[in-house]
């Protein structure tokens, strides 16, 4: 069979298979839930996800569904935002970061205690940003000092995501202040249960709560749990924020395409099909999301031909941040007052319909996973080879 014709091939069977698998009604069974209950729903999808083999694409061949091509992993991508089926949000970090994490860098007692436990719906979230230390990361200050067998922990973490439902944590931890800051950081895989782990969720201006702070105090850590060696962190951690972005990013765009029909049913629901100006307005937005999905297939296309360059991402996300901005922004002038209320959040997905809440969580888009600001100095300096700021400056 051609690769075209397998492709094909598998379209059909991913597709038959969301017809019968795919959850009927998710979008108005979210919005009554409880943040716990949409948590259990998330592990529920992922479960069926599982069985059918479609959870894990990316992983090796040895695991269910896992050993698929990146052309096969775009064309399931692709399926599952046709079919709008809920975003893995709960076991993202898990599926990507920790199994990117465990696979490239963990020893082989860690691969077989953790990997198998992940496609259980073990649940994992990430101990990195920390109050002074986000875009900046290896400013970070959470100290660990290593006490015979165990690593005592001491800090603070903020902004990880779905951290209150997680039973794991990939955390890094300064165990040296000497030299470069890089060389100074460990990678260790931390039990959230442990004690002195104290978990407090954020309220987001939208009423959600995705994002926790957590406070570590005398937190133990047994250095078997270790990934690399000590002070060698920073390596590790480089493989796990390179684990996803690309296929991500392609997903969000696709999805973003498909809520374009929530938009065009808002016109018709107001009445202002025969309105020349948001006519207009609404056909500009479908040209930008129609680039964004451009970008994104291009640079998977480069990464699939072996020449992706660094800074293709970046453009990647700063192009869908901006345009998820112009869509959620339409459809809240076109809902009116109205949309304007409290309405109850859908969880699961970036273009809910909640106007509202989509709007305002469109602003957090540019800074998570790396400011807008950050992005455009990798395409400066990284791409277009423009002259690197001095550091030190200051107006």
């Amino acid at each position: 069979m051609s690769d075209d014709a397998h492709l094909i091939s598998l379209r059909d069977e991913v597709r038959t298979w969301l017809e019968a698998n795919a959850p009927k009604g998710w979008r108005d069974a979210y919005a009554g839930m409880t943040h716990a209950e949409f948590a259990q729903a998330q592990r529920d999808w992922f479960q069926t996800l599982v069985r059918g083999g479609y959870a894990i694409p990316h992983w090796p061949k040895e695991w269910p569904g896992g050993g698929r091509s990146l052309a096969e992993q775009k064309v399931i991508y692709e399926e599952l935002a046709q079919a709008d089926c809920p975003r893995l949000l709960l076991s993202f970090v898990s599926t990507y970061h920790a199994a990117s994490t465990l696979m490239e860098c963990g020893n082989d007692t860690q691969k077989a205690r953790y990997l198998p436990r992940i496609l259980e719906g073990e649940t994992w979230c990430q101990g990195f940003s920390e109050p002074g230390a986000g875009s900046d990361l290896a400013s970070l200050k959470c100290k660990a000092e290593r006490r015979g067998d165990v690593y005592v922990i001491n800090g603070q973490k903020v902004w990880s995501t779905m951290a209150q439902y997680a039973d794991k944590c990939l955390l890094l931890v300064r165990t040296n202040s000497e030299g470069a800051k890089q060389a100074g950081i460990t990678f260790l895989l931390m039990d959230m249960k442990a004690k002195g782990v104290t978990v407090k969720p954020i309220n987001q201006i939208q009423g959600d709560q995705e994002f926790c702070e957590m406070f570590l105090d005398d937190v133990e850590v047994p250095v078997e749990e270790r990934v690399g060696e000590e002070n060698a962190g920073w390596a590790v951690a480089q493989a796990t924020l390179s684990s996803e972005r690309g296929l991500t990013l392609m997903e969000l765009s696709y999805r973003m395409r498909g809520a374009l029909r929530r938009v065009a049913g808002l016109i018709r629901q107001h009445g202002r099909e025969n309105d020349q100006g948001i006519l207009r307005d609404f056909g500009q937005l479908v040209a930008r999301v129609d680039s964004a999905c451009a970008i994104a297939d291009q640079f998977l296309l480069n990464r699939m031909n072996g020449i992706e360059r660094v800074g293709d991402a970046s453009v990647v996300k700063n192009t869908y941040s901006r345009v998820l901005r112009e869509y959620s922004l339409l459809g809240l002038r076109l809902g009116g007052l109205e949309e304007q209320t409290r309405h109850a959040i859908t969880y699961g997905d970036l273009n809910t319909g909640n106007w509202m809440a989509d709007f305002m969580n469109s602003y957090a888009w540019t800074i998570a996973g790396g400011s807008e600001e950050v992005q455009r100095n990798i395409v400066a300096e990284r791409m277009l080879e423009m002259q690197r700021e001095p550091k030190g400056w200051a107006a």
